[in-house]
């Protein structure tokens, strides 16, 4: 919520500032109200709230002048300056001192929906560029910049941090209320529309300590809590942030909602992948329906996540291109990091159905008996379908069944007639869409990445970089 205050001699006008205006609705609070200026200003000095409605004319000191010595102070707090002065020379000065508005008094009722609305555009604005500076600086190994942004690591030398980052269920309307939860961020950023992190700091190591009570996920509109190791070197803030968000990803591999901590588990999932990769490079077919079955069971009974999907994942398709190279040589077989894997597969059941078609395949051999004519139709539809909709959910396993093509075969067909893999077609949608909003919209990044695909504004942001070789941020300031 951004936090108001409203400054005024009279008490009247601060009753008639405070019904004026739906707060709640729009994000704001009023935290505090001041008949005196002095007050006020010690207020702003400890406090520092987003907002300040201040009238002009007062017996101590001026609203103008309460705007420069906040200003001189350098906080970063926004001013809305009511007068009962129609006076331009007024409103040009309050202006020139950086007032966001210049209002008379009394309120006009009319104007007041139009007027919170376009200061919740304002803050949201403002807010979304300092998430994605925050961000950015975070996991950037020069933390100058993170040091100018936020005082988090001021002075840390001796203190322990720990990564929360939750999903929401829905489209976050304001900041999750946190307030169910044992524990208060020093810093929260948001990541997309449901995506939160928030960097706990303690010089107590045992105060990071997970003291959550599960029942909260009945009243609340959250989906997964991932949770980090802890650490007391803040140049560790990169990993911490990633092993966080790892943890929150065990929802792709589960159907309930719940609470993760980072563990890696890889010793007890190695000799089970050693035994699909046995079958694979001895060409044990005969084995491979019963591991394969058993390969879901067998990652929830053991609570692994999603660290040992990725091992899952990379170990496979290195086994598979080193003994089918000429085979599957035109099929979407990467290495893939966990964010890419939640890309293109919608869940670890998915993931699996994937590598079970590609042990099918490479066993039958025979799927390409199918008439060509007709397997070239459904694929011009499907592509016509993915241009028309890349800014959707989109996964191959759910194109393949409705047009009426092997999943499999799907992969060859992209880097036959289109000479890339299904993933790299729509990415390529997406990051060409994103630069054409970037250069000629002023929507917010957070915004544009929605609009592309991409809920998640962390993974946009990577994925961005890797494909234009520069941020968002940066592609939109050249």
């Amino acid at each position: 919520m951004n936090r108001v205050i409203i400054v005024d001699d009279e008490p009247w006008a601060i009753k008639g500032i405070r019904n004026a205006f739906d707060w709640a609705k729009y994000g704001f609070e009023i935290t505090g109200q001041f008949t005196s200026v002095h007050k006020a200003f010690d207020f702003i000095c400890e406090y520092s709230p987003d907002l300040v409605f201040t009238d002009i004319r007062m017996p101590e000191i001026s609203g103008l002048e309460l705007m420069k010595k906040t200003k001189e102070k350098g906080l970063d707090v926004e001013f809305v300056v009511v007068s009962g002065f129609a006076e331009f020379a007024y409103a040009q000065e309050a202006l020139r001192y950086g007032a966001l508005d210049y209002c008379l008094k009394p309120l006009d009722i009319e104007m007041a929906d139009p007027l919170i609305e376009k200061l919740a555009l304002h803050f949201s604005s403002k807010r979304n560029l300092k998430n994605n500076q925050i961000l950015e600086a975070l996991t950037s190994a020069d933390k100058s910049e993170l040091n100018r942004l936020t005082r988090l690591f001021d002075q840390s030398t001796d203190c322990y941090f720990r990564v929360y980052i939750m999903y929401s269920k829905g489209e976050k309307k304001h900041d999750p209320d946190i307030s169910a939860f044992n524990f208060t961020p020093t810093l929260t950023v948001n990541l997309g529309s449901r995506k939160t992190l928030y960097i706990l700091k303690s010089d107590n190591r045992t105060d990071l300590g997970v003291r959550f009570d599960a029942a909260v996920f009945n009243d609340l509109d959250i989906k997964a809590i991932g949770i980090s190791s802890i650490s007391n070197h803040n140049e560790h803030m990169a990993k911490l942030i990633k092993e966080a968000d790892i943890a929150a990803s065990t929802v792709f591999l589960k159907v309930t909602d719940g609470i993760f901590e980072y563990e890696q588990k890889l010793n007890l999932v190695k000799p089970y992948i050693d035994g699909i990769c046995s079958i694979i490079q001895e060409k044990k077919f005969e084995d491979m329906d019963d591991i394969m079955d058993g390969l879901m069971h067998f990652f929830h009974h053991n609570h692994l996540g999603m660290g040992e999907v990725v091992y899952l994942w990379n170990q496979v398709v290195s086994s598979l291109v080193g003994s089918y190279y000429e085979e599957l040589q035109d099929m979407e077989l990467d290495f893939l990091n966990y964010s890419e894997l939640k890309e293109r597969f919608e869940t670890f059941e998915s993931l699996c159905s994937f590598l079970y078609d590609i042990l099918t395949y490479i066993k039958l051999l025979n799927y390409q008996s199918a008439n060509e004519g007709d397997k070239n139709s459904y694929f011009a539809q499907m592509v016509k379908y993915i241009d028309t909709n890349f800014q959707s959910e989109l996964y191959l396993k759910d194109l393949s069944v409705k047009f009426l093509i092997n999943q499999v075969y799907c992969c060859q067909l992209f880097k036959k007639n289109l000479g890339k893999t299904f993933s790299e077609y729509v990415t390529d949608l997406r990051i060409k869409k994103a630069c054409e909003l970037l250069k000629h919209t002023e929507l917010s990044i957070d915004e544009i990445a929605a609009k592309v695909g991409y809920m998640d504004y962390y993974y946009f942001n990577k994925v961005f970089k890797k494909h234009s070789g520069i941020t968002p941020t940066k592609f939109r300031k050249s």
